[in-house]
């Protein structure tokens, strides 16, 4: 038989009824016993006429289990694919089965289960379109709802739970499944139902299906998030997740930036090009309503990670998840952020975020970005609520590897803009050798080393790299042009991850016992215990032997320049006038350009 044949005996004399019943009396003790299949709620399916099962989609075993809810014959569509076999094809079209060319908007399909429904049958719809696991429900298509005012058949809302786990491989073993049916939703009649229409009932219907769920214990879906800490990307993230549809609360570090934003709906100081949408509430962190979002996102730096989680942990409810932004370690241990939390926050699940995604570029022209998460229900959530937002996102169960390529990420890019400021080479040299260095603890502690060569390390440095508007780089700029590091976040308007937590993960790597050299050097220049030209110089020079300054036409180098502060806007803002010159760093090499002594942490 083929497609049409198939077609036309679920149009016209529908199920075998020897078949059927037979099939039924074999799986219904089945499931019973096997599988512990609990069904709630079918009173709610109506005894006759036609009626449109809309559940959601787990598992191949769904329509028999589905199948079960009633006493009479359930019709469903299976994808063609299953109709390849003759003997399978011949069972599932004897069970009421009939098949539909996915993701063609098959009409030969729906108008057969118009047919159906018009003669006063049963029908089962996955609106997701396909099986979709793990994570919550998937996102529902219109047609259920098309079919639905064509036909005036009441959509019955199912949800199922449990039998995506039945199956590992070709074996089938015992889990238990339970299904709930809500109240029947009935529509008007129309004949030429529009798109928009068809929308419609579908976004009445989806939500009775998702409560069904929840009632299960699936779950719940991403419909409420709040942001602590209102910088860039709390503010870039506030933007993306209320263009998903998300409900969103952003919590400000002070009652005067909450009002100010309020007010002006721009984050002038850190995101000034764009515009927060009026559905964001914002108010300050100490006043987010945790106990009710279903995310909570921590976007604050690592140094101020302890702080926010102290302040806010205590609130966040066990039903949350939580996403942690931080990129670097937090002290006093060099902990990862997304473990920190995870150690003091009694959340359902934590993830973190990874890859090339500044926040105002990642608003206007989209970004790639990397779930890390050890929760793949979570992980998932979050990958298509990221979609959603308009971003290609991916997702990987390697944490560590993700949030330590982010902090070899604002490492190598300081150390190669303080290099890179007397020389290419050098600057090539100085981020690869932090890198390397970094790569070797995530290797220790168990990451992945594909993820530093992907979009969390390699793709992530790049876009640092390049940016105008990058802290990191700029702050290494600065450095490797002389000024003092603790002018620089003054110069800058905002921290730079890198600077502040660059003798942190020095102090880490020496603590594990792993090779530092270039990272200690780093710190003694963050200190002003070396110059920029001493670091280069290491950078570049064999092992065991400083490399003298280069001169040029034979004279000798010039000194470091004193750098006077640019008189930035934001500068001007918190001090009422530009600041006097900073004094140069002392000059460590001696008469020859060779060391003194070479001074490193202890």
């Amino acid at each position: 038989m083929d497609r049409n044949q198939f077609l036309a005996r679920a149009r016209g004399r529908g199920v075998n009824p020897l078949v059927y019943w037979l099939s039924r009396a074999v799986l219904e003790p089945f499931f019973l016993l096997y599988f512990r299949m609990r069904r709630i709620g079918r009173e709610h399916i109506p005894s006759t006429g036609g009626v449109i099962i809309a559940s959601n989609h787990r598992s191949f075993l769904d329509p028999f289990v589905i199948g079960t809810l009633v006493k009479r014959p359930v019709y469903f569509i299976a994808k063609r694919e299953l109709f390849s076999n003759p003997v399978i094809a011949w069972w599932l079209s004897s069970l009421g089965a009939f098949p539909v060319d996915r993701g063609n908007g098959d009409r030969d399909a729906m108008d057969t289960a118009r047919r159906i429904l018009e003669r006063g049958d049963c029908v089962v719809i996955f609106p997701e379109g396909t099986r979709t696991r793990p994570g919550g429900l998937g996102t529902p298509k219109r047609g259920v709802g098309r079919l639905a005012l064509e036909t005036g058949a009441p959509i019955v809302p199912v949800a199922i739970i449990g039998s995506e786990a039945v199956r590992r491989g070709w074996r089938i073993r015992p889990h238990k499944v339970s299904m709930r049916c809500g109240a029947p939703l009935r529509f008007s009649r129309i004949d030429e139902p529009s798109p928009q229409l068809a929308r419609a009932v579908m976004e009445r219907v989806w939500p009775n299906v998702e409560l069904q769920w929840e009632w299960l214990g699936g779950t719940a879906p991403l419909r409420r998030a709040a942001i602590v800490g209102a910088g860039a990307w709390g503010t870039g993230l506030a933007v993306a997740l209320a263009r998903a549809g998300v409900e969103v609360e952003l919590g400000c570090r002070t009652a005067e930036q909450a009002r100010r934003l309020r007010e002006e709906r721009v984050n002038e100081h850190y995101l000034p090009d764009v515009c927060l949408p009026d559905d964001v509430r914002v108010t300050t962190a100490a006043e987010l309503v945790l106990s009710r979002a279903d995310i909570v996102c921590f976007a604050v730096p690592a140094n101020a990670l302890a702080a926010a989680v102290e302040a806010q942990g205590a609130a966040i409810a066990e039903r949350s998840s939580v996403l942690v932004m931080s990129k670097g370690l937090v002290a006093p241990l060099g902990t990862l952020p997304s473990a920190y939390v995870s150690e003091r926050v009694s959340a359902r699940a934590v993830a973190c975020i990874g890859g090339p995604g500044h926040a105002a570029d990642a608003l206007e022209h989209g970004a790639s970005l990397v779930v890390g998460s050890v929760d793949g229900v979570f992980a998932t959530q979050l990958q298509r609520l990221l979609r959603r937002a308009g971003f290609d996102a991916s997702s990987t169960r390697d944490v560590v590897g993700v949030e330590l390529a982010g902090t070899a990420k604002n490492a190598a890019a300081l150390a190669a803009a303080v290099a890179g400021v007397s020389s290419p080479n050098a600057a090539g040299a100085a981020a690869g050798k932090v890198v390397a260095e970094i790569d070797a603890l995530a290797r220790a502690r168990g990451a992945d080393p594909q993820t530093f060569a992907g979009l969390a390390g390699a793709g992530d440095l790049v876009a640092t790299v390049i940016a105008e508007g990058s802290r990191n780089r700029r702050a290494g700029e600065l450095l490797g042009t002389g000024m003092i590091a603790s002018h620089i976040g003054d110069e800058l308007g905002q921290s730079s991850e890198a600077l502040d937590g660059v003798a942190l993960l020095a102090q880490t790597l020496r603590r594990e016992g792993l090779p530092s050299a270039t990272l200690d050097r780093l710190v003694a220049l963050v200190d002003g215990r070396i110059d920029p030209q001493t670091f280069t110089a290491h950078v570049t020079s064999p092992p065991g032997r400083l490399r003298p300054p280069a001169s040029v036409n034979g004279a000798a180098p010039a000194a470091p320049a004193v750098i006077k502060p640019a008189d930035s806007s934001a500068t001007r803002r918190r001090n009422g006038s530009a600041r006097p010159a900073i004094a140069p760093l002392a000059a460590v090499a001696g008469e020859h350009g060779e060391p003194e002594q070479d001074v490193l942490p202890e």
